[in-house]
């Protein structure tokens, strides 16, 4: 008989509850999908830059753009070679305009770039270069 007395508190207690819940499930639903547009929207942008980087790494132009550098320093300071997408190359005696003319090209260049060592010997400079692409 106590519960009958109560009956309409309950119900409202009850839908209260509900209401809760309902609300608590909308906005956790709503947190995810803001997130998940985040996350698709970063996917985007990363896979058109990989979309740009494979342009740019294969050009057909790149080999000729890295064969200059071997025209780029006079023939007898350099010692050079190319396995198919592989490039190697000792530069000896660089004068210092030389050596800026020669790092700002290669700098310029869309390759991966394995090692650029550059040793100074009194007034000239040595310059070990390794790349691929």
């Amino acid at each position: 008989m106590s519960l009958q007395r109560y009956q309409n508190e309950l119900i409202v207690l009850f839908v209260f509850v509900l209401m809760l819940l309902a609300f608590s499930y909308k906005h956790t639903q709503v947190t995810v999908q803001g997130s998940k547009a985040v996350q698709i929207q970063n996917e985007i942008v990363n896979f058109k830059e990989i979309i740009s980087l494979k342009r740019v790494w294969g050009d057909k132009g790149l080999t000729k753009k890295v064969g200059k550098l071997q025209k780029l320093i006079s023939s007898d300071k350099v010692k050079w070679s190319k396995k198919s997408k592989k490039v190697t190359a000792f530069y000896t005696n660089l004068t210092g305009t030389e050596l800026n003319k020669l790092v700002t090209k290669i700098l310029s260049l869309a390759v991966e770039i394995q090692k650029l060592d550059i040793q100074k010997k009194s007034s000239t400079y040595d310059v070990e270069f390794k790349c691929k692409w």
